[in-house]
């Protein structure tokens, strides 16, 4: 692995006791409602510098990144957010309940030595799935203005012995949380701050040769790499050479892994019997109850015993709901035959590489692309059916088909990162997401 280390964060209140109000979720997951929500209960919260413009994930104005660090300098110098006198890791927990399971995931916060992405001898910094260009040029633009890291990655490693998670949670069964912080969300998040080099240590070794999986974060890693590269030769102990994560082991017993639906639209020739009638041969698609809280169910169903790729479908203008599954057991081993067999059935890469680049796009939309959106609830995809804007991409009133699918298992996201592939965009949802602001990480 990537050698880790302690940092000098910036945190609010010194990194002491509740920050409820400061802290937000991630920028790419907020809205204009949800930000001005966040800074109705502080003006000082974390995403008036985090999202400084929206919609997140487009290059914003320059004025707004300015504005963004004039905002970030002048909370430092009153005090708003303060600076740590010494480097120090933060052991973190997340309690949350999540498809009817109660869990708590932990891990640690550290700045890892930042690396191109790809195998290297000791370990690595994997990607496992592919990224848009939007949101690394405004998460540039942001680092650049205000040389800070504002949000930590979010990264897996294998440690199959659980040493890594039984020294985490050591920390957390000595004492009471440092620092805890509510979104109101049903989420609860706690921070250990770890000063002592005895611990540090420890935990220095326990991750020694393991590679670190980019769970979430790859557009936020991939700017830190930018940023490095845009300054030249900086010297080995210049700060941007060092990238702050909070490291989990997959042994971690609190992960928990959602799916990321498709809600897919702008066709031009769609409906539900033009869709039907195009994927002949390809798709064997089956009527089901046309009630949307019950499709999940109705894929379990389809997917018993057989072990394969099992999709529900929903058309927004009927409401008719089916279940589908490819009608060749692997259908991308002709075209993708490079490719692991891990990554050829994935419920994603078959709806890219089948449903859109087979079916929709070329017989449906006249070889135009589709619009796209990535809801992670059924009922997200319905609200974005009716005409809604949620966040999830795609814009409002476009959709006319929802594709829903199953969570993406861990062991197929670690053998595709081992294999040094990537996934299509928005493969995984590692639930829930990091809080932002709980601990920041300056670069200059």
């Amino acid at each position: 692995m990537p050698t880790v280390f302690p940092f000098r964060a910036l945190q609010y209140r010194s990194g002491k006791n509740d920050v409820s109000q400061f802290v937000a979720p991630p920028y790419d997951v907020l809205d204009a409602d949800a930000k001005s929500a966040l800074l109705a209960k502080d003006p000082h919260n974390v995403a008036a510098i985090d999202l400084p413009h929206v919609p997140a994930k487009e290059l914003g104005p320059p004025e707004a990144y300015q504005g963004a660090a004039d905002a970030l300098r002048s909370w430092i110098e009153s005090g708003v957010i303060s600076k740590r006198d010494t480097p120090a890791m933060f052991a973190y927990r997340q309690k949350f309940d999540f498809l009817g399971k109660s869990f708590e995931r932990c891990g640690i916060a550290a700045a890892v030595e930042t690396v191109p992405f790809g195998p290297r001898e000791g370990g690595g910094v994997l990607a496992h799935e592919q990224t848009f260009s939007g949101p690394k040029e405004d998460r540039l633009a942001l680092m650049r203005a205000t040389a800070t890291q504002m949000s930590p990655i979010f990264g897996l490693h294998p440690d199959e012995q659980g040493r890594a998670s039984k020294l985490v949670r050591g920390v957390m069964d000595s004492r009471d949380p440092d620092m805890t912080a509510d979104l109101g969300d049903g989420v609860t998040h706690e921070i250990w701050t770890i000063e002592d080099e005895q611990t540090i240590s420890a935990y220095q070794e326990s991750l020694a040769g393991e590679d670190i999986f980019i769970a979430d974060g790859h557009h936020r890693y991939t700017t830190g790499l930018n940023y490095l590269d845009s300054l030249g030769d900086a010297p080995a102990e210049h700060p941007a050479r060092r990238c702050m994560m909070v490291l989990i082991g997959m042994s971690d017993p609190g992960l928990a892994i959602g799916p990321t639906h498709r809600v897919l639209g702008g066709m031009d020739g769609y409906n539900i019997d033009a869709f039907q009638e195009a994927s002949a041969g390809i798709l064997e698609i089956k009527p089901c109850d046309n009630d949307p809280a019950k499709i999940e169910d109705e894929m379990a169903k389809e997917a018993a015993g057989t072990g394969r790729n099992v999709f529900g479908i929903i058309d927004f203008a009927t409401g008719l709901c089916f279940t589908a599954t490819p009608a060749q057991d692997d259908p991308l081993s002709v075209r993708f035959a490079d490719k692991p067999e891990a990554w050829r059935k994935l419920d994603v890469a078959i709806i890219q590489h089948v449903i859109v680049e087979e079916i929709c796009e070329p017989k449906l939309n006249s070889d135009q692309p589709v619009k796209w959106a990535f809801p992670h609830t059924v009922d997200e995809v319905m609200a974005i059916g009716r005409g809604d804007e949620t966040g999830a991409g795609g814009g409002a009133g476009f959709a006319q088909l929802g594709v829903i699918v199953r969570p993406t298992p861990l062991g197929a996201v670690k053998d595709i990162s081992n294999a040094n592939e990537l996934m299509p965009q928005k493969s995984t949802y590692f639930y829930p997401k990091l809080a932002t602001g709980l601990f920041v990480n300056p670069l200059s």
